[in-house]
């Protein structure tokens, strides 16, 4: 007898994510000469965080993997904790449930769910632009407006939405109307929004959009994500 590679038998596609996460915790973590089935309850968080950037990049098929800003932003989406630092999350540990058990606060859906959805977003409609590096993509809302809050109007950036699985958004800074600065966002692009109309001809056709954060023209940027318009004269 041999051991297998870990496999999950499902009976319907819903059950996918997590038989992805189950498989994925399985190959990452277990001992090479473990007994079968028995797999770590809890991983230390600097091993999650390179198993995600493999995972992104081989997904992806890119050769720019996540950085440690990324990892931080992760950090507190996954332990729920804004305090900490960086440093302080590398000497934590994250279980299974916090990967794929438990339900995000405010959220319908679990940590791996949303990681997931990312993945199949970016590899899908956005893998040009994040080897480019012009998403940040992993970016609290939060940290966005600390960010933007002094850049001068139609200054943006991109980021992965907290709110929807599989969705990218827009950042930017508008005047309002008491020539105050203040930061919208725009509503999420899904797969299927951007299998309709590619994200940098979106950018392209948005007016208030300018400079890609923190000074690049979003045409200097996007110029060559841009297709080219039937009819469009010269």
């Amino acid at each position: 007898q041999v051991l297998s590679l870990p496999i999950v038998v499902i009976v319907h596609g819903n059950q996918d994510n997590n038989a992805k996460a189950t498989v994925l915790w399985d190959n990452a973590f277990s001992e090479i000469e473990r007994v079968p089935f028995v797999v770590a309850e809890r991983v230390p968080w600097e091993k999650m965080c390179d198993t995600l950037n493999l995972k992104f990049m081989a997904e992806v098929q890119t050769t720019k993997g996540l950085l440690k800003e990324h990892y931080f932003f992760l950090a507190q989406k996954i332990f729920n904790d804004h305090s900490a630092s960086l440093e302080d999350f590398q000497s934590r540990s994250v279980s299974w449930a916090q990967f794929n058990k438990e339900i995000l606060p405010g959220r319908g859906f679990t940590f791996w769910q949303w990681f997931d959805g990312v993945l199949d977003l970016t590899k899908r409609c956005l893998k040009s632009y994040w080897s480019d590096r012009l998403i940040i993509g992993f970016i609290s809302k939060q940290y966005v407006c600390k960010l933007l809050s002094t850049e001068p109007d139609g200054t943006f950036l991109l980021r992965f939405s907290d709110s929807e699985i599989g969705g990218v958004t827009i950042a930017y800074v508008s005047q309002g109307k008491d020539g105050s600065s203040q930061v919208e966002n725009i509503q999420p692009f899904s797969a299927k929004d951007l299998s309709i109309r590619s994200l940098g001809d979106r950018i392209r056709d948005l007016g208030q959009l300018r400079n890609l954060y923190p000074n690049t023209p979003k045409d200097q940027a996007f110029g060559s994500h841009y297709n080219s318009e039937r009819g469009e004269l010269g």
